[in-house]
Formats: structure tokens, C-alpha cells, sequence
């Protein structure tokens, strides 16, 4: 799995240092974070939280601290990332490879080419036309494109992992906001000068410890419920990341990656934290809004988003699941 990752990252495109002094958004973000972590826990949770007790809330909090002290259990409650297409990954190491020569590897699996083409024909992309052949398709969303495709296909087992109660029916939501996490961090990672695919990677892999931190969550309680105060969401997202860098670093992810996920909200925060919890912010306004919990021109997205940011909450409609 180290392999691949590395493959990936090694003709991954910087973005430029941030000129924003993160100082400056701080305190403003604060508040408006909280709001926006509230509305989406409350969406997430609407047909499976109840008003647990105090101690009940505490326990399920302590459980995953506990796991995100434990590099090797934490990992062994999930899969490992499987090794997606070497050849291909090798490939796209290559700046010199031809879309020719990454035409012929993506066709000998039609799964894979199907999911290019998807791809190409999103609304992040925005063709003139539609894309129809796998050239045209690889052409449109270039290499970095097909290297976060990749990603984002060797991800989906990890956070469709689980097979029953609440945690079941949250996972593939909450997977629907990764993708969407992953994509808005890399539109951001420029302006704030991160990594292009290094935050699109970590967007795919911070709500891992979420997924398992529900697993747990039910098997304490019993009900196949989760507790549905907004106050414990809230704790509940900071410690499941700390439990999803937990696990990315026993992977040998990128450091940058590790530090970032477990950064965000710290007041020393990372380039590459700063992004993912844009990023993040940005996809679950995105989620409510395809849910329609919240409208355009709703406080939330009207006044707490700057113009780029609505830009990016508009690239993340309609993406390929």
C-alpha cells in the first residue's frame, strides 16, 4: 500500500504558498464551523439518534480514544487499501507517459473505463460535449484526474465497510461527503497553499475513523442507535479524525497527510489542515443542500462562504459516485 501511495504522490502537483495569513480567518471560522458541523450531524443522524445520557456519550468518546491510541487495532478493524493497477500507478509516475500508453493500460479493465468516461462527463469537468471515447475522456481530466479517480476507487471498500444498524445506513452518506471533502480540499489546496493531491488524499481519508468510531458506537449501546446531541457530533468528528490519522499514519501515508488530517482546527494548523477543513465545510454544505436542509440563499452558504467557495460547492454537484 506504501508503494502506491508514493507512486501517486511523486508527480503530484504543489500549489503555491498561501499569501492568506490563516490568522486572519481564525476567530470568523470558529463559530461558523460549529454551525455547520450541527446542521449535517443532525441530517446524519435523523433516522438513527436518540438523546442518550451523559455517560453513554463519554464512554463511546473514550472507546475511540482509546482506539486511536492503538495503531495496530485501530488498522485492524479496517481492510487495507488493496494494490489498484501497479503498472498504471507506475505509469502515471512517469511525466514522460503518453495519454496513448495510459489509454491502453485503463482498457483492459471495462470497469475502469467506464468510471474515466463518468468521470470526464461530471459537472466538476463541464464539457462542451459529451465525452464518449476513453481518449477524450483521459485528455479532459489528465493525469492528476485519473490519479484522484484511482484513489477515490481503491477508498470506497474502507468506508463501505459496514454491514449493519445505524453505522450501515451512515456509511455510504458519509462516504458521498468524502468524495466530496476530497474534491473541494483540492480546489482549495492552492489558494492555501497545500499539496493539490495530498489534500485531495487526505479528504478521502479523514472520516475513515467516523465509520468505525459508529461501528463501536452501536455495539456500546446496544440499540443500533447513536447518540444525536449536536454537542456530542461535534466531539464525536474530532476524535474519529485523530483515530483516522491514527490509521493513516500505521499506512505509512505521507506525513503531511497524517498531520494534516489530526490539524484541523489546531491553532497551529497546517497549510494542508487549513484546506481539509475548508474543504470538509464545504462538502457537508454541499450534502445538505442536495438534501435540501438548507437553501442558496441560506445564511450558511449566502454569508459564510467567500465567491471561490461557492464556486467550489457548485463543482461539487452531481460528481460520480
Amino acid at each position: 500500500m506504501k508503494n502506491w501511495i508514493n507512486r501517486m504522490l511523486s508527480s503530484a502537483d504543489k500549489a503555491p504558498d498561501a499569501s492568506a495569513s490563516a490568522a486572519q480567518v481564525e476567530a470568523a471560522e470558529g463559530d461558523y464551523g460549529v454551525q455547520v458541523d450541527a446542521a449535517y450531524y443532525r441530517w446524519l443522524t435523523a433516522s438513527g439518534g436518540y438523546q442518550a445520557g451523559a455517560e453513554v456519550e463519554e464512554h463511546i468518546l473514550d472507546l475511540v480514544r482509546t482506539l486511536a491510541a492503538d495503531p495496530l487495532a485501530a488498522s485492524g478493524l479496517v481492510p487495507r487499501i488493496p494494490e489498484l493497477i501497479p503498472k498504471l500507478l507506475r505509469d502515471l509516475a512517469d511525466d514522460d507517459v503518453s495519454t496513448g500508453d495510459l489509454a491502453r493500460q485503463v482498457e483492459q479493465d471495462l470497469v475502469l473505463v467506464a468510471e474515466v468516461i463518468r468521470e470526464a462527463n461530471s459537472a466538476y469537468y463541464r464539457p462542451l460535449q459529451a465525452v464518449k471515447s476513453l481518449d477524450a475522456a483521459l485528455m479532459m481530466i489528465g493525469q492528476n484526474g485519473l490519479r484522484m479517480l484511482l484513489a477515490r476507487i481503491a477508498f470506497r471498500p474502507l468506508i463501505r465497510m459496514a454491514d449493519q444498524g445505524f453505522a450501515r445506513h451512515a456509511a455510504p452518506l458519509v462516504w458521498n461527503q468524502s468524495e466530496k471533502c476530497a474534491l473541494a480540499s483540492s480546489l482549495m489546496a492552492p489558494g492555501l497553499g497545500a499539496g493539490v493531491f495530498e489534500a485531495y488524499l487526505a479528504g478521502l481519508m479523514q472520516n475513515l475513523g467516523l465509520v468505525v468510531a459508529f461501528r463501536l458506537a452501536e455495539r456500546a449501546v446496544e440499540n443500533g442507535k447513536i447518540p444525536g446531541s449536536s454537542d456530542f457530533g461535534r466531539r464525536l468528528f474530532d476524535v474519529s479524525r485523530s483515530l483516522s490519522s491514527t490509521i493513516a499514519a500505521h499506512w505509512e501515508f505521507p506525513p503531511d497527510v497524517v498531520e494534516g488530517i489530526a490539524g484541523v482546527g489546531q491553532p497551529d494548523a497546517s497549510p494542508l489542515a487549513r484546506t481539509l477543513e475548508r474543504g470538509d465545510r464545504i462538502a457537508k454544505l454541499r450534502v445538505l443542500l442536495d438534501a435540501h436542509v438548507v437553501l442558496e440563499d441560506d445564511a450558511l452558504v449566502a454569508e459564510g462562504l467567500d465567491s471561490f467557495e461557492r464556486r467550489c460547492l457548485g463543482k461539487l454537484t452531481d460528481l460520480p459516485g
